[in-house]
């Protein structure tokens, strides 16, 4: 499965705030927290399913991972969205171990496998 998705019973600005929070442990920050919702509705169109999307990063992972291959960078920042579903709010990522198979560096892939592990447990700290 290319990602992680775990439901909440928080509701999704508190799922937001509190996962914000808990990336800052792991040294996430978090560059762009992007309503996709208002931004859709403000370009004219009816979506209303509250949608979330924040884009991450660890600047010391970053640099690590794009000293040893520039084309990862293709895959940053990591997004992690959260969003209402059927009254659900879910919080959920692409795996970054998925994403970075298709760059053929062995050295990169164990270092997404150590930030999937981190982000993950960010998720998991705020369901």
């Amino acid at each position: 499965m290319f990602h992680y998705t775990v439901e909440t019973s928080k509701g999704r600005q508190e799922a937001v705030d509190a996962l914000e929070e808990n990336l800052k442990e792991e040294k996430f920050g978090v560059l762009w927290n992007f309503d996709l919702t208002a931004k859709l509705q403000e370009k004219g169109t009816d979506f209303n399913t509250p949608y979330t999307i924040l884009e991450v990063c660890n600047p010391e992972e970053a640099n690590k991972v794009l000293s040893e291959e520039l084309l990862a960078g293709y895959f940053l920042p990591c997004k992690i969205v959260v969003y209402e579903e059927e009254g659900t709010t879910k919080i959920g990522m692409p795996k970054p171990t998925e994403l970075i198979e298709m760059v053929e560096n062995e050295s990169v892939k164990k270092q997404a496998a150590d930030i999937e592990t981190r982000m993950i447990s960010c998720i998991d700290k705020t369901v």
